[in-house]
């Protein structure tokens, strides 16, 4: 558990812990793992690309690498954690906690893992962990991805929208 100006931060709730779900922070032996984690989240829009396979691969590499750099600068800060069930990796977790909201950076489950409510968990986790210290939560969210419609059942609203990325905040009240 990492700690935020000597405040312990998020760390999953004990009902999570039971079914064998945690987190710990990566680490550079994570990269093939978290590599095929960002590449599974791209799958279907380069599924419609007339590239070949290694023009595809070379184009996650590239956007996988921009990404880290990209987070690691603006969120020197951030809780980037691995996501595992019963020891075995299953996605991961980015979290910026700032003085008012909880960020997600990122969460994502490996294919085989989506769709079975564990993200529906963690998204819930956080929104108590933020409820618990009078703070909202707030993601960005491309437009297409079938993510949004979870955080619309959860309650968060769009407040910005860009081209390609909807920001979405919840509040505990749920007025934003």
């Amino acid at each position: 558990m990492i700690e935020v100006a000597g405040i312990p931060a998020f760390a999953l709730p004990e009902s999570l812990l039971t079914e064998g779900l945690s987190l710990r922070p990566e680490t550079d032996a994570d990269l093939p793992f978290l590599m095929q984690v960002f590449a599974s989240t791209r799958a279907e829009e380069l599924a419609l690309v007339p590239w070949t396979q290694d023009e595809k691969r070379a184009f996650l590499v590239h956007q996988f690498s921009a990404q880290r750099k990209h987070y690691r600068a603006y969120y020197p800060d951030a809780a980037y954690d691995v996501l595992e069930r019963d020891g075995t990796p299953i996605g991961r977790l980015y979290v910026d906690e700032r003085q008012t909201r909880v960020h997600i950076l990122d969460i994502a489950l490996m294919p085989d893992r989506r769709g079975g409510g564990v993200g529906t968990a963690i998204v819930n986790a956080l929104q108590d962990y933020a409820r618990a210290r009078d703070k909202g939560v707030d993601i960005f969210v491309e437009r297409i991805n079938p993510a949004k419609s979870l955080y619309d059942r959860m309650g968060f609203k769009v407040i910005r929208e860009e081209e390609i990325y909807l920001e979405m905040e919840w509040t505990p009240d749920g007025v934003s």
